[in-house]
């Protein structure tokens, strides 16, 4: 190696090693899917949002008041493990919770629930669901079986017709 390109190589070495040394500090926590039991504090996310997520609807052209329609494919809850009560958005899953029902805010009886057994493990949200068109909304993520000491979380979401 010549004297001159030895100086630039050692230092570009130096860096590539510092930014692949630090690339773990610096990712995402990963979490491992569990199951969902007894007292356990958690949230949920709608399509990775857990304050407010957007479900994409298949409302196309102009949308009036009122109309609703199916979401589209491809689009998820989860339901995370939270280390403890740090906002009121958690939810807790009392004494007896060993899946969370996720419900969707909709006119219609008819709408099922999704039903999540383990933590960290995205559901797809179903297109049979009937929900608005447009608006606002909470996601309710219900522990089941219930209890006495059991808490609902919620994610508000946003219904979003295409144009």
């Amino acid at each position: 190696m010549s004297r001159k390109l030895a100086p630039w190589f050692i230092a570009v070495t130096a860096a590539t090693i510092s930014a692949v040394a630090a690339a773990p500090a610096s990712a995402d926590a990963i979490i491992d899917p569990a199951p969902i039991g007894p007292n356990q504090y958690f949230f949920g996310e709608v399509n990775g949002q857990a304050r407010h997520g957007t479900i994409k609807m298949a409302c196309f052209g102009p949308i009036y008041r009122g109309q609703h329609g199916h979401p589209l494919a491809g689009q998820t809850v989860k339901v995370v493990p939270a280390p403890s009560p740090t906002t009121s958005d958690l939810g807790f899953t009392g004494s007896a919770a060993h899946a969370i029902d996720v419900r969707f805010p909709t006119p219609r009886v008819t709408n099922v629930s999704v039903v999540v057994r383990d933590y960290a493990v995205t559901a797809p949200i179903p297109v049979s669901l009937i929900l608005p068109c447009h608006g606002s909304g909470k996601v309710a993520f219900v522990p089941d079986p219930t209890s006495p000491t059991a808490h609902t979380a919620t994610v508000t979401v946003s219904f979003v017709g295409q144009r």
